[in-house]
């Protein structure tokens, strides 16, 4: 395996860094909590219904904050409904006492992301959320706010995932597109500015579906429970209008697809950004982690798109097929890591076409 002086944390450093006590847990890790070059992050036992968002700020402690803004604790223990529409703040398993030349960045998981969960990370004195800085030495809090869908929370589930970086790993333009030319990061033409675009894809599928649409008023989601939900009680199909495009409502939560099928080569990783400012209309993809080997045919993903969570905001936008969304923003890995996504580990969306969260059954 090569090693580089800078790069996202793999693996088998991860666990290096558990034994090390750099990151450390109040229960032990389970083996499918460490991916390709994340680590997920388990709810702990206490949770606080807060009256509104925050950040500590550069000299306050989170647990200072609360004694402001706090309504009410929560014990976790016997389950606890997060309802819609509230803001939550939970305290994490893990927490970390970082070397001075490592960072993290915090986004949720994929299945967090498509069921309208904003989850971010909050630490102490700190001005950012999901975002942890060298050296840093404390607790790891959640703040979660269901959008759409109440849910059925207990200490131990994953809801975001955190990445290490060793100085800057990122990828710049020329390379990404030799790294392209040598190996195919998407399935066409590949338009680089600031990383790799993507387009949204309305083509028609089966009955003519483009996409999904929320059901507000919807029925509770354990999240415990996999492949279970009937898709029609809780989504919508959306199908395209006469020019092919559809109209995002405001307010209006989806889930559509990306028109390219994506491969993360295994010596890199990816996150999803916006676009551009300017489409500042909509919001795309709350969960932008894609892991080493992501859509990589050697793991079985050819063919992967990426799954686009879309929230409209103040005025209805009409999207066309073939508009550009976002951007992957690839990065060096410090090293290839030991597993790889959707080798063998369990990974639900490798080889994925438009689908919702794990949770639903098959539509």
């Amino acid at each position: 395996m090569t090693e580089h002086d800078s790069g996202v944390i793999p693996s088998q450093a991860l666990r290096r860094m558990l034994e090390a006590g750099e990151i450390q847990t109040a229960e032990p890790v389970t083996s499918d909590q460490v991916q390709p070059a994340s680590l997920d992050l388990r709810l702990g036992n206490r949770a606080w219904r807060v009256r509104a968002s925050f950040l500590s700020g550069r000299s306050r402690s989170v647990e200072e904050r609360l004694g402001q803004y706090a309504m009410h604790e929560i014990d976790l223990g016997p389950g606890a409904v997060l309802e819609t529409n509230c803001v939550y703040v939970v305290e994490l398993a893990e927490s970390l006492a970082l070397p001075q030349d490592i960072s993290a960045a915090a986004n949720a998981k994929s299945s967090t992301g498509r069921l309208d969960l904003l989850t971010r990370l909050i630490t102490d004195r700190s001005i950012e959320f999901d975002r942890v800085e060298e050296g840093y030495t404390g607790p790891l809090y959640a703040e979660i706010s269901p959008r759409t869908f109440s849910v059925l929370v207990r200490p131990g589930m994953r809801l975001n995932q955190i990445r290490f970086r060793r100085g800057d790993p990122s990828i710049g333009d020329d390379e990404l597109r030799a790294l392209h030319a040598k190996e195919p990061l998407v399935n066409g033409e590949a338009l680089i500015d600031g990383g790799l675009g993507f387009s949204v894809d309305l083509s028609p599928r089966e009955g003519g579906i483009v996409g999904w649409r929320a059901r507000h008023h919807s029925g509770l989601i354990d999240l415990s429970k996999i492949d279970h939900y009937d898709p029609a009680e809780f989504w919508e199909p959306v199908r395209p209008g006469g020019h092919g495009a559809i109209i995002l409502d405001p307010g209006a939560f989806y889930i559509l697809v990306s028109r390219e099928a994506v491969n993360v080569p295994p010596d890199t990783a990816a996150e999803m950004v916006p676009y551009m400012a300017i489409a500042g209309e909509f919001r795309v993809h709350y969960a932008g982690f894609f892991d080493p080997g992501f859509g990589h045919p050697s793991t079985g993903g050819a063919g992967s798109r990426g799954v686009l969570e879309v929230r409209c905001y103040e005025a209805p936008f009409a999207l066309e097929h073939g508009q550009m969304v976002g951007r992957l923003v690839y990065e060096h890995m410090a090293e290839t890591p030991d597993v790889l996504y959707g080798a063998g580990i369990g990974s639900n969306y490798q080889g994925q076409e438009l689908r919702l969260a794990k949770h639903f059954r098959a539509p």
